[in-house]
């Protein structure tokens, strides 16, 4: 796996990686997140909700998805946008899982811990989004 950068103006380099078809796609991704974080000088015990968002975000494109492409990251003016594509056309939906289901809870996740998320169709498929407030750089 290689992770490619790109740089826009005013921000950080954009992060993308390319995502395994297989279960390890989720650990992989959290990865490069944790590692592009450290690299932006933000403390590890900060970006605990990030991570976790990471793995619902690829976990839901393994397992709804049609197949994960790969993730991007990119941070600007304090915030973090992360970008999970997979060439499925099926929009993801916020669920209510019942109290007892095991599962399901991915979305809602996200949903909670992020500033705001979604998703877009793009060429070969979509991208769920979610966007983080980021503390300091340093701190």
């Amino acid at each position: 796996m290689t992770m490619s950068k790109t740089r826009s103006e005013g921000s950080l380099p954009v992060v993308s990686l390319p995502l395994p078809v297989d279960v390890t796609a989720p650990a992989v991704a959290r990865q490069a997140v944790r590692a592009t974080l450290r690299g932006l000088g933000l403390d590890e015990a900060g970006v605990d909700d990030v991570l976790l968002a990471t793995s619902e975000l690829v976990t839901n494109a393994f397992e709804h998805g049609e197949r994960p492409d790969r993730l991007e990251a990119e941070y600007a003016e304090g915030r973090l946008t992360l970008r999970v594509f997979d060439s499925g056309s099926e929009r993801p939906k916020l669920k209510e899982p019942s109290p007892a289901a095991a599962r399901s809870r991915g979305l809602q996740l996200v949903h909670a811990l992020s500033d705001d998320w979604g998703h877009e169709l793009c060429a070969g498929g979509k991208y769920v989004w979610a966007v983080f407030s980021l503390p300091g750089r340093g701190g």
